[in-house]
């Protein structure tokens, strides 16, 4: 589901398009739980870098996946980029295994 023109709960870019991140992944038992708001670019790159199961377990807030290191450096960089841009996000070789 896309929210039109809203701002990315993740990295403050402000107006973007959003979509509707399950704080805990649906197949880990998340369907009706928590949920953010985030531009596509940050809601595919939390995806590209973490399991579901890790998304679950050790990064079920936005201020956790904020404190680690791989998602802070990526904010800190996504923040100089132009609202509007959509950027491409291939998964990391760690989840492609």
């Amino acid at each position: 589901m896309t929210v039109k023109k809203s701002t990315c709960e993740l990295c403050g870019r402000s107006p973007v398009d959003t979509t509707v991140h399950h704080l805990i992944p649906r197949e880990e038992g998340g369907s009706h739980g928590p949920t953010a708001a985030l531009c596509r670019t940050c809601h595919k790159q939390i995806h590209a870098l973490y399991s579901n199961k890790e998304l679950a377990v050790r990064f079920h807030t936005i201020q956790q996946l904020r404190e680690d290191e791989k998602i802070s450096k990526y904010i800190k960089w996504i923040r100089k980029q132009p609202a509007e841009t959509i950027l491409r996000v291939r998964k990391s070789n760690r989840q492609k295994k």
